[in-house]
């Protein structure tokens, strides 16, 4: 299975690199990062990221993968992004995501429709294109694939190992990356503080800024487009 994780300026990297360092070990598994260029990619977190393959030549894919974070609205305005998402799709077995990647999915028209995950400060903005956002950790609707925010990622990989290759491969798996969570509330708007959700409502409301704006034109231009 050959396996694409999208890279683009101001990604998250945990939403890529949790669910890659599981997936890379999936028996038969090959991943590639795909890029506009072979340039590297800065992540939100100053972490640079290489490239393996670019866009214009990464070839079909059986599985894709696009992560989220704060640079997503910027490529739900790409036509390079959203065109390779779109040419990928019709050739993919497994369309996924994670966080606020299923927002650049979803821009690309391959959620409309469509049951998905995605940061619970962000999915409110999944039905402008059509999508019905369900708060969930983990979200399957046929090939789409999609996780709740961050590092949903981790939990979303091994359920994708279950679902191919069964219960002892993902056991396997996740002892060999000795992956056992320990369950601490606050983790999500269900089991945090109300002041504390206020106030990282507040910090994401900051954070969105021009990004409000260029999510709706991606929005209105997509609808636009199907009607």
């Amino acid at each position: 299975m050959r396996i694409a994780f999208l890279l683009y300026d101001q990604l998250t990297q945990l939403d890529m690199t949790g669910p890659a360092q599981v997936l890379s070990r999936m028996p038969g598994a090959t991943v590639e990062y795909v890029a506009k260029t072979m340039d590297p990619v800065m992540s939100d977190c100053r972490l640079a990221l290489m490239p393996t393959a670019t866009l214009a030549d990464s070839g079909q894919f059986d599985f894709i993968c696009v992560p989220g974070g704060f640079g997503c609205s910027a490529a739900m305005n790409d036509e390079a992004i959203l065109g390779w998402l779109r040419d990928q799709a019709p050739g993919c077995a497994w369309i996924t995501s994670v966080c606020t990647g299923s927002l650049i999915l979803a821009a690309a028209g391959l959620l409309k429709g469509r049951k998905a995950g995605c940061h619970w400060a962000w999915g409110d903005y999944l039905p402008l294109f059509g999508a019905e956002w369900v708060q969930e950790r983990t979200v399957f609707d046929g090939n789409i694939i999609s996780a709740g925010g961050v590092t949903s990622g981790i939990d979303f990989a091994f359920r994708v190992l279950e679902h191919l290759h069964g219960p002892d491969v993902a056991a396997s798996l996740r002892l060999g990356l000795e992956y056992d969570p320990e369950s601490r509330p606050g983790g999500t708007p269900a089991t945090a503080r109300p002041e504390i959700i206020a106030q990282m409502r507040a910090f994401t409301a900051e954070r969105l800024g021009h990004r409000d704006a260029e999510m709706r034109a991606a929005a209105a231009r997509l609808m636009g487009e199907m009607a």
